[in-house]
């Protein structure tokens, strides 16, 4: 039997949106979707969109993850009132109203204090039903906390009231490789394929601990059931959030990476992988599969060095017109917690247009997260979308600074490095062109500093540095966490910016990361981010400096320098990441060999740095 029937939140009834004849021309975002009682919810995560699939029906539908609606949020007691995945509607993609909450309660599978997150709903015209789909945190299958599993409810409209199924569609998942009894993959982020299906289509879950899956998966009248032998389509360690769209030909997998909730420091950001199967194997733009150890994956959206950071587990739609969207969650860095509560990190819903640039997918054409006037999306049937693609362009390195590089040609280190903690000599060496630098077991993370840097002056203007590298960690494997080797732009111990070669579990990743020395109460220190694959043999890695000034440095909160990183598995085709800002005083650009206990060696071939020629690389 199915439990009982749920009914949305009580709340007076909103007033229905006035319908626009004509394309309503401009937005901003963040998206503000307003309240019964004049508010405005300030939080919608891991954001999911449906449009109206009954004929008559002119709105559009979009779901939150569990979480407060705004800073005020609190009931009686001054406690946070967390809503049971938020509803909403819009006429125009733009305005939205909220229209309740999914659930009042909880799958009786759920234990008492589990959370509902990351949904996605869809329609079947088979069943003429909605279908929302769930994270269910925390399980009554076993006594573990990490036991969490994907459930449905289903409804003849897409606000419900909704159904649940008495069983989850997939259970909690036990890591046989890991010993430990709660050790369980986490069974996150549900993506069906398709927004309209018949009866049967494909399941895709899955997060960082295991990583992502696919199922076939088929819908009754009273819920869903899947097959029961899952694909693996990623590897652990790397994505969340799956998204997956068909275009011409391809199945396109969108997947966010890292850490989503880190205030004003979060680097989680969008990547994308294809097939021409829906089950896989997906691949990016050079090639790499997103199951190799040096994780494949093409970046579609990342933080630009405007206010926006924490850009990802975004969804992927088309308007009436047919120019593609997407909608994700971001992170305001000069408001990025909820009022009174640092650490609780609020993620406002944000728009913007997804472009196909030879056939990859690129939010506004490279530029990103959009912090300006843009274009409205056709919302209706005869609107017509504003938006003209743009395209982005990468930094360009200029003349060499030939007194700031170094091909290591000599049999000594020149005076123009020194050290920071200066090592045992027997752990570095110069010979054959090439720069040997043991892997210490020593690091600089927020106030473990005890790593050596071999360090010279950057140079005052706007700059490009280059370094080549290869880091003897095994190819595949676990565990050599986190060995590293690559550029650091140091200000210090707890100023810096730093982009590696890293080992993290079973994954070899480059990653891009900012400490800060001073920050309010309450907010972290140290964020990372992660760009291309490295290579299984030399791994190529820029940082593009650049100074702001104006309005750019309005934008990036008053720091006064952009960073952003590239990586090249060959030196020719480089993958652009995101951009960190930062205000560091004398820079010093620096190498670093550390964060592993291992009998690992690094080697760098050159450092070379360039003048930076000009490009539009907006931050708006």
């Amino acid at each position: 039997m199915l439990a009982a029937m749920l009914l949305l939140a009580t709340i007076a009834a909103p007033p229905a949106l006035a319908a626009s004849s004509k394309n309503p021309g401009f937005y901003n975002n963040p998206l503000k979707p307003k309240l019964p009682n004049g508010g405005v919810i300030e939080s919608c995560a891991d954001p999911t969109l449906l449009r109206g699939q009954r004929r008559g029906d002119p709105y559009w539908y979009m779901y939150c993850t569990t979480d407060p609606l705004n800073d005020k949020d609190l009931d009686a007691q001054g406690k946070w009132v967390f809503h049971r995945i938020p509803q909403l509607r819009s006429l125009d993609l733009l305005h939205w109203e909220y229209v309740g909450d999914a659930f009042q309660s909880l799958p009786g599978y759920a234990v008492s204090n589990a959370g509902l997150w990351a949904p996605d709903v869809i329609y079947s015209s088979v069943h003429d039903k909605y279908y929302l789909f769930f994270v269910v945190t925390d399980t009554t299958t076993t006594a573990c906390t990490s036991d969490s599993a994907i459930g449905v409810a289903t409804s003849d409209s897409p606000t419900g009231p909704w159904k649940f199924s008495d069983e989850p569609v997939v259970g909690p998942r036990k890591d046989t490789a890991n010993a430990e009894p709660c050790a369980f993959f986490w069974t996150f982020d549900p993506d069906v394929l398709g927004d309209s299906v018949g009866a049967e289509s494909v399941l895709y879950y899955g997060s960082y601990s295991g990583g992502l899956f696919a199922r076939t998966l088929t819908l009754t009248a009273e819920g869903a059931a899947v097959g029961a032998d899952e694909t693996r389509i990623s590897l652990g360690n790397r994505y969340e959030g799956a998204n997956v769209v068909f275009r011409d030909g391809y199945y396109y997998l969108f997947g966010s990476a890292t850490n989503c909730c880190n205030g004003a420091l979060t680097g989680y950001n969008v990547f994308a992988g294809r097939s021409t199967r829906p089950l896989g194997p997906f691949v990016d733009r050079e090639g790499n599969s997103l199951l190799d150890t040096q994780v494949g994956g093409t970046p579609v959206l990342s933080m630009n060095g405007n206010r926006w950071v924490g850009t990802g587990h975004n969804t992927v739609f088309q308007d009436a017109a047919g120019q593609w969207w997407t909608a994700y969650h971001a992170v305001d860095r000069s408001d990025p917690f909820f009022e009174s509560a640092a650490g609780f990190t609020k993620r406002p819903v944000l728009l913007d247009p997804l472009d196909w640039v030879d056939g990859w997918p690129a939010v506004r054409g490279g530029f990103w997260a959009s912090d300006g006037k843009m274009p409205a999306p056709a919302a209706r049937e005869g609107w017509k979308s504003r938006y003209r693609t743009k395209l982005a362009q990468p930094h360009v390195p200029g003349g060499s600074i030939a007194s700031a590089s170094d091909m290591f040609d000599g049999t000594a280190l020149s005076d123009s490095w020194s050290w920071v903690r200066p090592p045992d000599s027997r752990t570095y060496a110069l010979a054959d062109g090439v720069f040997r630098f043991h892997v210490q077991n020593a690091d600089i993370h927020l106030d473990s500093n005890n790593a050596s840097l071999l360090s010279r002056p950057a140079p005052k203007g706007d700059y490009l540095v280059e370094t080549r590298v290869r880091l003897d960690v095994p190819d595949d494997g676990c565990c050599f966490n986190y060995a590293q080797a690559g550029l650091v732009i140091y200000g210090g111990d707890d100023n810096f910016i730093k982009l590696t070669n890293t080992a993290m579990w079973e994954t070899r990743q480059t990653e891009f990361t900012k400490e800060l020395a001073s920050v309010p109460a309450g907010w972290g220190r140290q964020g990372n981010t992660v760009v291309g694959p490295p290579s299984e043999d030399w791994t190529y890695l820029r940082v593009a400096v650049e100074h702001l000034t104006g309005e750019a440095r309005r934008a990036a909160g008053g720091d006064t320098t952009a960073y952003t990183a590239y990586t090249s598995q060959n030196g020719v085709d480089w993958v652009r990441g995101g951009t960190w800002t930062h205000s560091l005083s004398n820079p010093r650009i620096s190498l670093v060999a550390m964060g592993g206990g291992g009998d690992f060696t690094a080697e760098f071939d050159h450092v070379r740095v360039y003048a930076l020629r000009s490009g539009e690389r907006a931050r708006r």
